[in-house]
């Protein structure tokens, strides 16, 4: 891939998240030799999305349009030895259970195409004989997912950035305070550095960025993250979500459960995240009348991510040679890897 005058595309990528790393390694790797950039706060930045992510992977989604990439991602760690030890992938199943009118068939036939003989659907009386639940809807219907675990999001975002490096990626440990339509990109320091194609893969940053860079935010806005980390007897429970209680966890290091509800925080400053505690104490009572055992929270861990009102991680433009890569809205560990190559692809097109 070259640009004007034969030379070597020039890519910057502005973010050095699991999505922004992902698409640094996938760039530079892809045939035709573009240079690429990435400019990350280091290894002692924010605490963003990828570092506090609970990292829930599956193929599984309740729609057809979300269990597409996310079965493709999973199958893809799944396949290659490279990405299963970055990403530190444990797999361990996952229950997902929905109200009884959910349409779950063609969603679990699709991680079925991409992961054979992983999605079951089944009834309530084996979600509640195989699984700790006390309350359950009667009619309700659940998906189990035998190739399904999670990773850390950290971890392969490092991993992946320093094989980026490897491959002639040039890391730029230096905030941006703008990014222009030429397009360029200019640093708290007062460079402007021009390319031939700029990327804001800044995670919850990224409509901050764009509104102080005069650019349409584009139907993207932040939400707080939060779960808590709990004592609680839940043998037998591995990833699951259940949506009738709106509950989603893991067992977790050191004997703990990673508990989480949906946060309604929208708009939060990403670098002034504080825990909601009153979501904290809604989460161990919701547990305790789920589980019908004593939750107790010992540690709450609150960031924020970027919404796309389509939600969805994937190369969305804001004109010639500018692109945002963000907006998984709190699902991106899901579908990082496969979207990360289309995004690639996309870019270099």
């Amino acid at each position: 891939m070259t640009g004007t005058a034969g030379r070597s595309l020039r890519v910057a990528i502005v973010g050095g998240g699991v999505a922004g790393a992902l698409l640094a390694w996938r760039t530079v790797r892809a045939p035709g030799g573009a240079s690429v950039a990435v400019f990350t706060e280091g290894a002692g930045g924010r605490p963003d999305a990828s570092r506090v992510s609970g990292g829930l992977v599956r193929g599984f989604e309740p729609t057809v349009a979300a269990a597409g990439p996310a079965a493709e991602s999973l199958a893809e760690i799944r396949a290659s030895d490279v990405l299963r030890e970055w990403s530190g992938y444990r797999e361990t199943g996952a229950l997902y259970v929905l109200p009884g009118d959910a349409a779950v068939r063609e969603p679990a036939d699709i991680v079925d195409a991409y992961l054979p003989g992983s999605a079951e659907v089944v009834g309530r009386d084996k979600v509640a004989g195989a699984f700790p639940f006390r309350e359950l809807p009667a009619d309700c219907v659940a998906v189990l997912e035998r190739y399904a675990g999670h990773i850390s999001p950290h971890r392969l975002r490092t991993a992946a950035l320093a094989a980026a490096a490897q491959a002639g990626v040039t890391v730029h440990e230096a905030p941006v305070d703008a990014v222009t339509r030429d397009p360029a990109v200019r640093t708290a320091d007062g460079r402007t550095l021009r390319y031939d194609r700029v990327v804001v893969a800044a995670g919850a940053w990224t409509p901050a960025l764009l509104a102080r860079s005069g650019l349409p935010v584009a139907g993207l806005r932040t939400k707080q993250i939060q779960y808590s980390l709990c004592a609680a007897p839940l043998a037998g429970l591995g990833p699951f979500v259940d949506e009738n209680s709106g509950l989603y966890g893991r067992p977790h290091e050191g004997g703990c459960f990673l508990l989480g509800l949906p946060s309604d925080r929208w708009g939060v400053d990403p670098d002034a995240v504080t825990a909601d505690l009153a979501l904290a104490e809604r989460l161990a009572d919701s547990a305790r009348r789920v589980f019908g055992v004593t939750v107790a929270v010992e540690h709450t861990v609150a960031s924020s991510d970027c919404y796309h009102d389509l939600a969805g991680l994937e190369l969305r433009s804001l004109g010639p040679g500018l692109h945002t890569f963000t907006g998984g809205s709190g699902g991106a560990a899901k579908t990082v890897v496969g979207a990360s190559r289309k995004a690639a692809a996309a870019l270099l097109a």
